[in-house]
């Protein structure tokens, strides 16, 4: 039952969680038979945009701004995604890495839900630029974090100098946690995938649920342990690769 005036939705200097009660959809003028959900922009301090395309049937939707890589990642139904020439079927928990040269459609006969990192990209002199990825994270190696075989790394994307982000699904079973309260130079935009726990964000111990948005700024102090009894995870963004000036 709806508490009247009451969210987890909460808006601070360094960190936000947002949950679903709070979201307001809105299309884009180039989108059609869809919306979108920004959660994550520079209106809130972000170098990057983290947003959620929700598509109905026959539904479309607009590359990525000039200048800027991207990665999608398919929460559920399914998407046809056009590279040049090429079309790649999108299903659920599929992925793919766009780079700023790559132009691109992605439309949705049925219906689905995805979730959109983009960022404009930082070249780096005498570098390749990466090129297009298209993969799913259930066929993924996971590798262990800080040596815990019960909290579990999959990488979508290479650790590679071209790439100047990283997106990662972090895996963990009833009762574990991180090691350590991570502070750093990285910002993060964070979903949880499954399950649940308690994320501490600066000074404050938050419940997060599937669903849930997270941003972390810079030198945000953070950390998760996860409950219930049954295993949660989260895809997680963080700028990469660069110096900090760039």
């Amino acid at each position: 039952m709806q508490r009247f005036g009451f969210t987890r939705t909460s808006v601070q200097r360094d960190h936000s969680l947002l949950t679903s009660d709070s979201f307001i959809r809105a299309p884009f003028p180039s989108d059609k038979n869809g919306t979108r959900v920004v959660h994550i922009n520079p209106a809130i301090g972000a170098g990057f945009t983290m947003f959620t395309l929700e598509a109905q049937k026959n539904a479309s939707f607009a590359a990525a701004l000039d200048g800027c890589s991207s990665l999608i990642f398919v929460l559920e139904g399914e998407f046809s995604l056009k590279v040049g020439k090429k079309t790649h079927v999108l299903k659920t928990s599929s992925y793919a890495f766009l780079p700023l040269t790559e132009d691109y459609s992605l439309t949705s006969k049925s219906g689905g839900r995805a979730v959109v990192f983009e960022k404009p990209y930082i070249a780096v002199a005498g570098t390749k630029l990466p090129e297009t990825i298209i993969g799913n994270s259930k066929t993924l190696p996971k590798t262990r974090v800080m040596n815990d075989s019960r909290v579990l790394v999959q990488m979508l994307l290479p650790d590679e100098i071209q790439f100047d982000f990283a997106v990662n699904i972090m895996n963990f079973e009833p009762g574990s946690h991180l090691s350590l309260v991570e502070t750093h130079v990285m910002e993060h935009g964070l979903m949880m995938l499954t399950g649940g726990g308690i994320y501490r964000l600066g000074d404050a111990w938050y419940p997060v649920e599937t669903g849930d948005v997270i941003y972390m700024a810079p030198y945000c102090p953070q950390w998760f342990g996860a409950l219930g009894s049954t295993p949660s995870s989260y895809l997680i963004y963080k700028d990469w690769n660069r110096h900090s000036l760039e």
